[in-house]
């Protein structure tokens, strides 16, 4: 269960799907995650873009936990590429940071996105080609544990 830090994430609407937030700890992240989670239905790709130590594992966990995924449980899929976590719906957590064209070509990213589960894409920026109705998260260190947390919810919404 996430705990909350007292405060509560700055949110603005940017255009009908697209929301910016600012969040001032990682459960506040955390938080944001776990709201997204509540809008995804099965077949829902997310695709998360954000530097070296931005948050998204941190976002992703929140992700996971509002499927009913024990928090604990998550962690960067950098040496092990996917990770999948079961809950309410399965997510599988990719993590494409030491990947390149062929080799993210190679991973069988359609096989995941066809099927009954959420799929969540770290470094999405190395995909090779377009991922449609996907819904697109940026995450941006502002310093400390500040972060700004843009989601273009683009795809179908449960």
């Amino acid at each position: 269960m996430l705990k909350s830090s007292g405060c509560q994430p700055t949110s603005r609407l940017l255009n009908k799907r697209a929301t910016w937030q600012r969040t001032a700890s990682e459960v506040e992240t955390e938080q944001i995650g776990a709201g997204l989670a509540g809008r995804l239905a099965a077949g829902a790709v997310v695709l998360v873009y954000g530097e070296l130590g931005a948050g998204k594992t941190v976002f992703v966990r929140g992700l996971a936990g509002g499927f009913g995924v024990d928090p604990e449980e998550v962690s960067s899929p950098t040496f092990t590429l996917i990770q999948e976590y079961r809950g309410r719906l399965t997510v599988h957590h990719v993590d494409l940071y030491r990947l390149s064209g062929p080799e993210v070509d190679e991973l069988g990213l359609d096989e995941l996105v066809a099927g009954d589960g959420v799929v969540v894409i770290e470094w999405a920026d190395r995909l090779t080609q377009a991922t449609e109705g996907a819904h697109v998260v940026r995450i941006v260190d502002r310093g400390g544990d500040m972060r700004d947390i843009s989601i273009d919810e683009a795809g179908d919404i449960a």
